[in-house]
């Protein structure tokens, strides 16, 4: 049953439960489409996935994919929550950090992958977990313009 609450602004301390559904599909939908890459190039497409970790290889398995995936969308997802607690401006402050924590997380597998394969799946699948940014940005809560706020 979805609740439905008038009269207060979403950043009065009240989440709705489809709010916090949507996000929760969100995380769980980008942790599924990395795992999909994972799936295509690993066991299906026969990538040597490795990542560099000092001297020694390590391979990359669907644990560790799922596990990232769904760690880094809860990490966003509680950094919007945050945001939209004390600032009006959540949406476009959040966007700008997801966008900034994705372009340097992309340097990770280029620089860690273990040959050209490898390196392009990982960037495929930090992509793919990504799809977490548009999804979890519809859900925010739009920035007060003054006329909206002179409203209230």
């Amino acid at each position: 049953m979805d609740t439905v609450i008038t009269g207060q602004p979403h950043t009065a301390g009240v989440v709705r439960p489809t709010r916090r559904r949507a996000r929760a599909l969100a995380v769980l939908g980008a942790a599924a489409a990395a795992l999909a890459v994972w799936v295509v190039a690993v066991p299906l497409a026969g990538v040597d996935l490795a990542v560099r970790n000092g001297a020694t290889e390590q391979p990359v398995g669907p644990g560790a994919v799922a596990v990232s995936a769904l760690l880094a969308g809860l990490a966003a997802w509680a950094l919007l929550a945050v945001l939209e607690r004390f600032t009006r401006r959540a949406r476009p402050v959040w966007t700008g950090v997801a966008v900034a924590v994705l372009l340097v997380s992309m340097l990770a597998p280029l620089g860690g992958g273990v040959g050209a394969a490898a390196k392009l799946t990982l960037a495929l699948m930090h992509l793919a977990a990504a799809l977490v940014i548009p999804a979890l940005r519809r859900t925010a809560t739009a920035p007060v313009t003054p006329e909206a706020a002179a409203r209230r």
